[in-house]
């Protein structure tokens, strides 16, 4: 970096001063400003980039070695999924298919069994007892609020009259 002290800053300015002249150097001074701001703001920008790139460098490699785990791992579960494969194939062909019992179609008694059960499960799921049944039988067949009920049982003592307006 440029080592610039406090005098020669000074010996700089009264030579501005004496060869550009006192109307004119503000607005020189102006124009240094912002060619040195402009200037700035470009190595910024310089460096921005720079640092943008490198970082772009590093998630395209990071992207690459994801993408090679993937692969290897879809390997890896390809392989075990055809040697699961080959050893439920094997095992197939090796079993004995008449001496299974899961294998053998149910008989006609079995299955006009299970069809009367669930017959007789559906029904009793979806039917509804009848109204005149409940009242026999003494089961609810009318919600009533709780208000509806206390004065539906309240005694007779403490069933007071009492006339609405006085």
């Amino acid at each position: 970096m440029i080592d610039i002290a406090f005098s020669k800053l000074a010996i700089i300015g009264v030579a501005a001063l004496v060869f550009i002249g006192p109307e004119k150097l503000p607005t020189v001074a102006r124009m240094a400003g912002t060619l040195f701001g402009r200037a700035q703001r470009y190595i910024n920008d310089v460096k921005s980039e720079v640092s943008r790139e490198m970082e772009l460098d590093e998630l395209r490699k990071m992207h690459k070695d994801v993408q090679d785990a993937a692969t290897d791992v879809e390997r890896s579960i390809a392989q075990n999924i055809s040697a699961a494969d080959s050893s439920l194939h094997s095992a197939w062909d090796e079993s004995d298919t008449d001496t299974n019992p899961l294998m053998e179609p149910p008989t006609l008694d079995q299955s006009s069994d299970k069809s009367k059960n669930f017959r007789k499960k559906k029904l009793a799921a979806t039917s509804a007892v009848p109204s005149w049944y409940k009242r026999q039988s003494g089961q609810k067949s009318r919600v009533i609020s709780g208000a509806a009920r206390m004065a539906k049982f309240r005694p007779a003592s403490a069933r007071k009259s009492t006339p609405f307006f006085h």
